[in-house]
């Protein structure tokens, strides 16, 4: 892993987060889109090196939903920045994590994207990003 991708935030109104956080960062997010597969719209801030991604459920079967529901509004994941994401899925799994989904799949802003089961990794969700070239 080299750095810290972005940081994945579950908001219940999009529309409204944004404006909160363009408040927050001076600037408006620099990329919308919605993610079919998962359920999800999402919305990109850059902050200096850092990003932030919120999202916002598109149903109520998502996995941002169920998040909602048990969790309420907060931080979701962690993502982090690999070469190759298919051998550090294969790195981490020989180190004993579970992978939710050991085949990638394709995420927001031009990422091949795996996750970490949290409960190997102190409750955090773990998200592993590829840039598709």
């Amino acid at each position: 892993m080299r750095k810290i991708e972005h940081i994945g935030i579950a908001v219940r109104n999009l529309k409204d987060s944004n404006l909160l956080f363009e408040k927050l960062f001076g600037n408006p997010p620099y990329k919308e889109e919605e993610v079919a597969s998962e359920g999800v719209k999402t919305s990109f801030f850059k902050n200096g090196p850092n990003k932030i991604e919120l999202l916002e459920a598109t149903n109520s079967e998502s996995p941002i939903a169920k998040f909602l529901e048990k969790k309420g509004e907060g931080i979701h994941h962690i993502a982090f920045d690999v070469e190759n994401i298919l051998e550090e899925i294969s790195r981490l799994k020989q180190e004993g994590f579970v992978v939710l989904n050991e085949i990638p799949k394709k995420g927001a802003d031009n990422k091949l994207v795996a996750f970490l089961h949290p409960k190997g990794t102190n409750g955090v969700l773990i998200e592993l990003c590829q840039e598709i070239k």
